[in-house]
């Protein structure tokens, strides 16, 4: 069965950087874009970044140019490099690949506060 299980949040302060993983298990890695999103408290849940198989990206307007997705293949991962991180930063992170199907991780936390 699909798996993904996040890891890397934590509290940073404005301005720093942290890195999500994302292990995934159960499907062709390789084929499949990948995502990550994001929700804050109160908010609904948004997309941040995708990358494709192939390897390209978008992502939301608010995290260009600080944000930056990538995947390693041959480990079944796929990372969320945050940097100049700010307070409206702050939300549960999840990984996601729509495969007939929409599949979850569990969330990672990331609380951007001084």
């Amino acid at each position: 069965q699909v798996q993904l299980v996040e890891s890397g949040g934590g509290l940073v302060q404005p301005g720093g950087s942290l890195r999500l993983s994302c292990a995934a298990s159960g499907f062709t890695f390789s084929l499949w874009a990948m995502n990550w999103y994001r929700q804050a408290p109160g908010k609904q849940r948004e997309l941040v970044a995708k990358i494709t198989p192939s390897g390209g990206t978008n992502y939301a307007d608010s995290v260009k140019g600080r944000f930056t997705i990538s995947r390693d293949n041959a480990k079944n991962t796929v990372y969320l490099q945050m940097n100049s991180l700010k307070p409206e930063d702050t939300a549960v992170y999840y990984c996601n690949v729509r495969r007939f199907d929409d599949y979850w991780g569990q969330g990672t936390q990331v609380t951007v506060s001084s």
